[in-house]
């Protein structure tokens, strides 16, 4: 045939004939009495039950439902499960009912992407998209899968046709909270969680997401609320237990955590968070052996988490184990911009080995921290490695190449602003960094736009930068030290120190540099005894630095304190930075006093 209908021959009449005939006569792919069962599974699946669903579809196959027609929902409910292995006995043959078969397209690309065979779950994607193009389900599903692939443009795009095509569809709704909050912040996803919780008010996985940001905006009585639904619909619930968990770690009641870590049957001990806050109550607990072996079981699968580093090093060190500690991370302490906790945890480890001159050195590094540190060297990336050994233009030419392959990767637009940003171009940086954060703007990534945002002369810019990240994530550490340093140089005192108390209230404040700058702080704003104390503290923390010296010389010229001990402080900063104007200042208000 071309364009025409053409009339067949009555041999291919006949065929048809037996063909619908068999087809008449042959079992339904779903039995009728079991069909009650997959309607039950399947709303037990749009609610995230993936327990609730395996048990309505194992009725149904001892109610005479065929294996084809169940498949794609058992291997859903098995992923929704977190048991890839099994999940894939179902869906890996691909031996779908013609009704089922986009479901269970889609469900082998979910397990496909989970297990990081991305290649794999586009084929697979590629044939549910032939099926049901109009579905938004599936495009949030194809929009996490290029996420995952690192291009990033192209998920915002498959969320915004997800959106389009299911306006009210929770799954989209659900997928644009979460870009949203990795771009905007915490509050700003939460009317889109709110919104995807109207749609299906049972829904776990969206019940779970609202429950995490409210967990992270410390609203603690709100988040219980929502995992007490959780529970009620799923009584074993691993979320909802793992998020009761980190409640309960972050109110100090390690016993309880751990309870609700164990309720969950294992179901959640994979997972990253759940293996972070298990080490970190072996930590609290004084079992830094065990701490230690569940952080080196995350860096295996997060090599570059910068927070799981220190907690290594931390439990390493606790554990009496200093040569690992210098082995382990000596390498990383060298590194330009190296943390102040870092650089002395390895240097207390040398002096637990004798080593006094590489001990000095490090705590001496320790003292010149500022707020607006930044590393733009990314521990486990080839850029990094090169950026770390000073080897500047090799690492551009890296980073120019990998954006050249993918300029829809925020990562690689992150390496290649890392790359301006340590040769000190903070425009060319800049224009990078927010390419990247189009896509999501993680707390590491606010720092490094406020830093060549600064390198650039903006400080306008970088306050209000910082400023509006804080206000998306209230609990934001390194947000709040950012703002209050430049509200303190731009003269805004009252601001910077309500921003450092609420720091240090909220055990924000681990290092003398910051505890300085509060100390300046109260000073400015009339609280010279309160700010003589806290520089008293930040010195007594760590006596090798700069800051903490000449901030405690500053309040004791300044409040009345021992001239003896403000000279020798002032000797002390002087000799390490040379002239500063803290010191100028210091001697000023002891010119002015005629006694001790």
């Amino acid at each position: 045939m071309t364009c025409r209908p053409e009339t067949p021959p009555r041999s291919v009449w006949r065929w048809v004939t037996l063909l619908c005939v068999s087809m008449m006569l042959a079992p339904p792919a779903l039995a009728a009495d079991a069909a009650g069962s997959v309607t039950s599974a399947r709303r037990a699946l749009a609610r995230g039950d993936g327990i609730g669903a395996e048990a309505r579809l194992r009725d149904a196959l001892k109610q005479g439902a065929r294996r084809d027609a169940i498949a794609a929902f058992m291997g859903e409910a098995l992923l929704i499960q977190g048991r890839p292995e099994r999940a894939r006995q179902w869906l890996h043959p691909s031996a779908f009912s013609r009704q089922t078969a986009a479901t269970g397209y889609r469900a082998l690309a979910r397990l496909e992407r989970t297990e990081g065979n991305l290649p794999a779950a586009g084929r697979a994607f590629d044939r549910a998209i032939a099926l049901t193009p109009k579905d938004p389900a599936l495009w949030v599903e194809v929009g996490r899968l290029r996420y995952a692939g690192a291009e990033h443009m192209l998920a915002l795009d498959a969320a915004d046709l997800a959106l389009k095509l299911g306006p009210r569809n929770a799954r989209a709704l659900e997928f644009k909270g979460q870009l949203v909050r990795d771009r905007f912040g915490l509050v700003a996803a939460l009317p889109w969680f709110e919104a995807a919780l109207g749609q299906a008010p049972s829904d776990l996985s969206v019940l779970g997401e609202l429950a995490a940001t409210l967990g992270d905006l410390g609203r603690a009585r709100d988040m219980l609320a929502v995992t007490r639904k959780m529970l009620a619909l799923d009584p074993v619930n691993p979320r909802a237990l793992y998020l009761q968990a980190v409640m309960a770690a972050r109110a100090g009641d390690d016993r309880l955590a751990r309870a609700m870590l164990n309720r969950s049957g294992g179901r959640w001990h994979t997972v990253p968070g759940a293996i972070l806050l298990e080490g970190v109550l072996e930590l609290r607990a004084g079992n830094a052996n065990l701490a230690s072996q569940r952080f080196e079981q995350l860096l295996r699968r997060q090599p570059a988490n910068p927070r799981v580093q220190l907690l290594l090093a931390r439990a390493l060190f606790l554990a009496g184990e200093h040569r690992q500690v210098i082995d382990r991370f000596a390498p990383a302490a060298v590194n330009y911009g190296a943390s102040p906790y870092l650089l002395t945890v390895v240097a207390r480890s040398h002096e637990a080995l004798d080593q006094r001159g590489e001990a000095a050195a490090l705590l001496d590094r320790a003292g010149w921290s500022s707020a607006l540190s930044v590393i733009p060297v990314r521990n486990g990336s080839p850029v990094g490695a090169l950026l770390a050994e000073g080897r500047a233009d090799e690492a551009a030419r890296l980073a120019n190449e990998r954006l050249s392959g993918n300029p829809g990767s925020a990562e690689n637009q992150i390496l290649a602003g890392d790359v301006a940003l340590a040769r000190s171009r903070g425009a060319e940086a800049l224009e990078r960094y927010r390419i990247a954060a189009r896509v999501r703007l993680p707390e590491a990534l606010m720092q490094r736009m406020v830093a060549a945002l600064v390198m650039d002369r903006q400080p306008v810019q970088a306050r209000a930068l910082a400023a509006s990240f804080l206000a998306g994530n209230p609990q934001s550490r390194e947000a709040a030290l950012a703002t209050a340093w430049l509200s303190a140089n731009a003269g805004d005192w009252p601001r910077a120190r309500l921003l450092l108390e609420h720091a240090r209230q909220t055990g924000g404040m681990r290092d003398a540099t910051s505890l300085a700058d509060l100390a300046v702080t109260q000073l400015r704003t009339g609280e010279a005894t309160a700010a003589e104390q806290t520089a008293q503290t930040a010195y007594r923390l760590h006596r090798a630095s700069p800051a903490a010296a000449q901030t405690w010389a500053l309040t004791l010229a300044a409040g009345g304190g021992s001239r003896r001990n403000a000279l020798a402080l002032l000797a002390k900063g002087q000799q390490a930075t040379g002239d500063t104007p803290l010191i100028r200042e210091a001697r000023r208000w002891l010119a002015r006093r005629t006694t001790d």
